[in-house]
C-alpha cells in the first residue's frame, strides 16, 4: 500500500467559541450560507469551530423510485460503484481518506442517494477533490470488472440484510403488494437478484448519465473550515462539470387501497408476527406532523398506548411498535407486533385495532401530546451535536423543501399539532382500507436451496484486468497546516458518600449527559445465575419506591430525556441525556433511578417472559447464533465468557426479585461508582444538586473484584452448526485474545488496523473488494479486563465458503511473515488512528463513552495525552512480533453457521482441516 499523506496530527489546548444562542425555548440558531455554482449544484456552508473536523455532505436526488421495472437496483448499485475510482483517482476511493481518519461512507433511500465524509479540518480540500473527481470522472475510469464485482458485492449485501434474516423479506413483499408493479414504490432499494444480473454497462453508464449531474445534486460543508478557501475549492473542483439535462422526477399517484387485503407468508422464524399498513401522507406534507406524533403516542416508551396494553398488560406480543414512514410521493403508517410465545396473531390484531378505535373515538390527552412534542424537540438538538448530522440535515430540508436551515419551521411544524389534529388523522388514516400481512412459522421442512445463486458462485466477472501500478497519490491535493484540538480537561470531585464525579465542560450546545459507571459486570454472576446483572441493570428504571415504570417513561418523555440502564463484561452504567433547562428536574428522575429502585415482581416477570422468547428467537437469526457458540465454544460454558450476559434458559428462570436486590445492594453503591458528567454546566452549579439527589444513597464494603481467569483454546477445527437452506454461510475463526491491560494493546491495535479492523483492511479488500464473497469482513480483539476473544468474520456466499475460509487462513497467516507488512501499510494505519481520534470528543456523549473507559480499566489521566505518541511509537518489529505472538492459525476455531448439505462436502476439501469438522447445535453444545 503507498503511502499518501506524510505528518502527523497536531494536538495541543485551545479555546473554542461558543457558536450558538438560545432564547425563547427555541431551538439554537444556526448560521447557514447558501449558493448555486453555474452548472446548478446546490452548496450549503456551515461552520462549526468546536472540534477540527469537518463534514462533507453530497445528496443526488436520486433514488430506487427513479428506477423502471426490469431494472431495479440501480441507484443502490451506482452508490457501490461510486467508491471504485475515478478518472484522476483511480483507485479505491476508501484509501486515501481513510489514511487521513476520515469517517466514510454512503446510503441510498427510494428518494436520494448520499455520500459524506467527515475528515480532520486540514484535509477538506481532498474531500472536496475525491467527490468532484467522481461526480466529473466516474465513467472514465467505470469497467466491466469493477460493475462485476460490485454487482456480487450488492448481492451479498441483499443476501445478509434480506434473505439471511428472519422477517428479512417482510417490507419488500409490503411495497410490492400496496403499490402497482409499475410504481416506483413497488418495490425496494436493494432491488432484485434478477435485474442486477442483467444490468450491463450501457445501462448502468445511462443512469449515471442522467441523474449524476450538478444540477441534481447538493453539496454541505459542515464544520471547522475557511470560507474563502472551501469556496475557491468548490469552485475549482466542481465548476468545471458541465449541468446535465432536464431531471423528470417521477409523480405517481398514491394508491388507493379499496377494503381490506390480507396476505399471509412463511418464514424460518420462531414466532409469528403482524403488519398492519395503511397508506399515509408524503414526507413534508400538513398531515405528517400529527401522523408523526400519533406513532409516539401508540408505541414510543413504556407508557405507550400499544406497549402497555399488548406487552405489559395482556402479554400477547413481544415486541410492538409503530411508525409513519413517509417518503417523497406518498407514506405508509404501519403496526408491526411480533406474538409471545403461545399467542395469536389473531389476538394481537384484535387489541391493535381497539386501541386504534380508542384513538379515533376520543382525542388523545394533552399529556400524551407534549410528552411526543418534547421528544421530538429534544431528538433534534441532540442531533446538532456532529457536523456530519447536521449536514445531512441541511441536505434533507433543502431537497425536499428548498430550504436547508429549516430546523426551526420543521420543530414549528410539530408543536402547532393539537389533540384535534391526532384525533382527526386516525379517523382519515386508520381506517378498513389496509393491508393486513402475516409471517408465520414455516410448516414444511427446508430443504437445502439449489441452483447457480447458490451452488455455483454468483460471479460474472471477467477476467482480472492488468494491474494499475499509476501513482494516483501525486493527483491528490495536499493538505493545510495540521489543526489544533482541545483534548477535555476533566474535573475530579468526590461526594460525601463516596461517589466520584468527573466534569468536562462543553457549552457549545444546550446539552448535559452523565453516565454512571459501576463496577457490577456480568463477570459477577454467579455460576447459576448468569445474566443477573444484566437483568439488575435492565429492571433499574421499571419502578422506585415513588414511580411505576410507566411513570419514569412519561417523565422521561415530558422532559425529552433519554435514560439508559445496562450492563456489559466488565461493568454497569446508568446514563441519561438532557436539555440543559430540564437539568433539575432530569436529575431527580436520574438519582431516583439509581438510588430507588425496587424491581417489581411483575416487571421481573415481564422481562424473564420476553428474555425466554428472546432465547428462542436468536435460533432465527445465524449471526446471533455464530455469536452465543463461538463463545461456548472457546471458554466453555463454565467459564463467565462462554456463557450469554443476558443469561440461558435455566439461570433466566431461576432468578428472583431476591437475587436482584442483592446483588444491587451488595455492587451499586457510591463508592463503587464514577459519575461522569459533559455538557452545558459546572461545577460549581452541579455538585451541590448531586450532593442533595444523592444524599441516600450509602456506601457499604464491596467485594473485591476478581478478573476471569485466563484459558486457552486447544480444540483447533471447522465446527460446523446447520442451518438449513441458509441464503449465506456466517464465518467466524479465532482464539482466545488478550485483556485490555496487556502492554501489547497498542501494536495489537495497529496490527488488527492492518490486517482487518477497516474497509482498507487486508481481509475487506480481498473478501470483499476482490473476491466478491461478502458483504463485509473483519478482524477484532475484544479487549475485556480478562482475555476477551479475538474474530476473524463475515456473513459469505454459500457456494464460496471453502474459498472464503482459506482466504481468511491465508490472510491470517500471511500477516505474520507470509505476506509481510510493509512500512508503507504501518504508516497508513497508524496515521489513520491518529487522525481519527478528535472525532472521538465529538458528542457529549462520546467524551463521556471516553472517560468512562478510563474508569473501568483504570486508565492513567493522562490516557489521552499520551495515546497519539503510543500509537507513533509502533514499530514494524512491533507488528510482526504481536502477529506471531498472539495469532496462531493452527490453534484456531472455525465456527460456520450454515446448509450443512451444501457446504460440508466442500469444506472436507481443505487441507489440513477437512477431517476436524465437528458438529455444533445453535446453543454451540457438540453434536454426535
Amino acid at each position: 500500500m503507498k503511502r499518501i499523506f506524510a505528518g502527523l496530527f497536531l494536538m495541543s489546548l485551545v479555546m473554542t467559541t461558543n457558536m450558538f444562542a438560545q432564547s425563547n425555548n427555541r431551538l439554537p440558531s444556526l448560521a447557514v450560507k447558501e449558493y448555486k455554482l453555474k452548472n446548478g449544484l446546490r452548496v450549503i456552508l456551515h461552520e462549526d469551530k468546536t472540534t477540527p473536523i469537518v463534514a462533507v455532505n453530497l445528496w443526488y436526488h436520486v433514488g430506487s423510485k427513479n428506477e423502471v421495472v426490469g431494472r431495479t437496483g440501480f441507484a443502490h448499485l451506482f452508490e457501490h460503484l461510486m467508491f471504485q475510482g475515478s478518472k484522476n483517482y483511480n483507485d479505491d476511493y476508501f484509501k486515501p481518506l481513510q489514511e487521513v481518519g476520515a469517517t466514510i461512507n454512503g446510503s441510498t433511500n427510494p428518494d436520494r442517494t448520499n455520500y459524506f465524509q467527515s475528515v480532520p479540518s486540514n484535509f477538506l480540500e481532498l474531500a472536496l477533490f475525491m467527490e468532484a473527481d467522481r461526480l466529473g470522472g466516474l465513467l472514465e475510469a467505470m469497467t466491466q470488472e469493477k460493475l462485476d464485482n460490485q454487482r456480487d458485492v450488492v448481492k451479498n449485501e441483499r443476501r445478509q440484510r434480506y434473505d439471511n434474516q428472519p422477517y428479512g423479506t417482510a417490507f419488500e413483499k409490503i411495497f410490492a403488494t400496496l403499490y402497482p408493479k409499475d410504481h416506483p414504490y413497488n418495490w425496494t432499494t436493494i432491488g432484485s437478484l434478477e435485474d442486477l444480473s442483467a444490468a450491463s454497462m450501457d445501462d448502468v453508464k445511462s443512469f449515471f448519465r442522467q441523474y449524476y449531474v450538478p444540477n441534481n445534486a447538493s453539496l454541505v460543508i459542515s464544520g471547522d473550515f475557511d470560507e474563502k478557501l472551501a469556496r475557491t475549492w468548490v469552485e475549482k473542483y466542481f465548476g468545471p462539470i458541465p449541468a446535465g439535462g432536464e431531471i423528470k422526477r417521477p409523480n405517481h399517484a398514491i394508491p388507493k387501497i379499496d377494503g381490506e387485503m390480507r396476505a399471509s407468508y412463511e418464514d424460518a422464524v420462531q414466532l409469528p408476527r403482524l403488519y398492519m399498513v395503511w397508506m399515509g401522507s408524503p414526507a413534508y406534507s400538513a398531515d405528517e406532523p400529527a401522523l408523526d406524533i400519533m406513532s409516539y403516542i401508540l408505541s414510543n416508551g413504556r407508557g405507550s398506548r400499544l406497549q402497555n396494553s399488548l406487552i405489559h398488560d395482556k402479554q400477547l406480543a413481544q415486541n410492538v411498535n409503530s411508525s409513519n414512514y413517509a417518503l417523497e410521493m406518498s407514506g405508509k403508517f404501519i403496526v408491526q407486533a411480533t406474538a409471545s410465545r403461545g399467542k395469536t396473531l389473531a389476538d394481537i390484531e384484535k387489541e391493535i385495532i381497539a386501541e386504534i378505535e380508542k384513538l379515533k373515538s376520543t382525542p388523545p390527552t394533552a399529556d400524551e401530546i407534549n410528552r411526543a412534542k418534547n421528544s421530538i424537540e429534544a431528538q433534534t438538538i441532540y442531533g446538532m451535536q456532529t457536523v456530519l448530522g447536521k449536514a445531512d440535515r441541511f441536505n434533507g430540508y433543502a431537497t425536499y423543501t428548498g430550504k436547508p436551515n429549516y430546523f426551526q419551521a420543521d420543530i414549528d411544524r410539530y408543536q402547532k399539532v393539537t389533540a384535534a389534529d391526532v384525533h382527526r388523522v386516525a379517523r382519515n388514516y386508520l381506517n378498513a382500507n389496509r393491508l393486513v400481512m402475516e409471517i408465520v412459522p414455516r410448516t414444511s421442512a427446508v430443504t437445502s436451496q439449489a441452483g447457480g445463486a447458490v451452488n455455483e458462485p454468483t460471479s460474472t466477472a471477467t477476467e482480472k484486468e492488468d494491474v494499475d501500478d499509476t501513482d494516483y497519490s501525486k493527483n491528490l491535493p495536499k493538505p493545510q497546516p495540521d489543526p489544533k484540538f482541545s483534548l477535555p480537561t476533566i474535573g475530579k470531585h468526590k461526594l460525601k458518600n463516596g461517589m466520584n464525579v468527573w466534569i468536562v465542560e462543553r457549552h457549545h450546545l444546550p446539552i448535559v449527559s452523565m453516565n454512571l459507571v459501576i463496577d457490577a459486570g456480568g463477570t459477577l454472576d454467579p455460576d447459576d445465575r448468569s445474566g443477573l446483572a444484566s437483568m439488575t441493570a435492565s429492571l433499574m428504571d421499571t419502578g422506585t419506591k415513588s414511580r411505576s415504570a410507566e411513570d419514569i417513561a412519561n417523565v422521561r418523555q415530558t422532559l425529552g430525556t433519554s435514560l439508559n440502564t445496562g450492563s456489559g463484561w466488565d461493568g454497569a452504567s446508568v446514563s441519561m441525556q438532557t436539555l440543559a433547562k430540564n437539568i433539575d428536574a432530569s436529575l431527580d428522575l436520574f438519582a431516583d433511578v439509581v438510588v430507588n429502585p425496587t424491581f417489581p415482581e411483575n416487571e421481573l416477570e415481564t422481562l424473564r417472559r420476553r428474555s425466554l422468547v428472546g432465547l428462542l428467537q436468536r435460533r432465527d437469526n445465524p449471526n446471533a447464533i455464530a455469536n452465543v457458540a463461538y463463545n461456548a465454544l472457546l471458554y466453555g460454558k463454565d467459564h463467565p465468557y462462554g456463557r450469554s450476559l443476558g443469561g440461558d434458559e435455566a439461570s433466566i428462570k431461576a432468578v428472583t426479585k431476591a437475587d436482584l436486590e442483592k446483588f444491587y445492594s451488595t455492587y451499586f453503591r457510591p463508592n463503587n461508582s464514577t459519575l461522569v458528567v459533559v455538557g452545558d454546566t459546572t461545577a460549581k452549579t452541579l455538585l451541590p444538586k448531586l450532593e442533595k439527589a444523592f444524599a441516600g444513597w450509602e456506601p457499604a464494603n464491596v467485594p473485591n473484584r476478581t478478573v476471569p481467569e485466563s484459558v486457552s483454546f486447544d480444540q483447533a477445527g471447522i465446527y460446523l452448526i446447520d442451518k438449513p437452506g441458509a441464503a449465506q454461510s456466517v464465518v467466524t475463526i479465532g482464539h482466545v485474545g488478550v485483556a485490555r491491560d496487556n502492554p501489547d494493546y497498542f501494536p495489537l491495535m495497529v496490527m488488527n488496523s492492518i490486517l482487518g479492523g477497516q474497509f482498507s483492511a487486508r481481509v475487506n479488500m480481498n473478501l470483499r473488494e476482490d473476491k466478491g464473497y461478502t458483504y463485509g469482513a473483519r478482524t477484532g480483539w475484544n479487549f475485556r479486563r480478562g482475555a476477551g476473544p479475538f474474530s476473524a468474520s463475515a456473513d459469505v456466499q454459500t457456494a464460496v465458503t471453502k474459498e472464503s475460509v482459506m482466504e481468511f487462513m491465508k490472510e491470517l497467516t500471511g500477516i505474520r511473515g507470509g505476506i509481510p507488512v510493509t512500512a508503507a501499510e504501518l504508516e497508513y494505519s497508524k496515521q489513520s488512528l491518529i487522525r481519527r481520534y478528535p472525532a472521538g470528543f465529538e458528542t457529549n456523549g462520546q467524551t463521556a463513552g471516553q472517560l468512562a473507559n478510563l474508569v473501568t480499566y483504570n486508565l492513567s489521566d493522562s490516557y489521552f495525552n499520551e495515546y497519539i505518541g503510543k500509537v507513533r511509537a509502533v514499530s514494524l518489529a512491533d507488528v510482526n512480533r504481536v502477529a506471531n505472538r498472539y495469532l496462531q492459525p493452527d490453534r484456531m476455531a472455525i465456527l460456520i453457521v450454515g446448509d450443512k448439505n451444501v457446504i460440508e462436502p466442500r469444506l472436507k476439501e481443505i487441507d489440513g482441516w477437512g477431517s476436524k469438522i465437528k458438529y455444533l447445535d445453535a446453543d454451540g453444545d457438540p453434536i454426535e
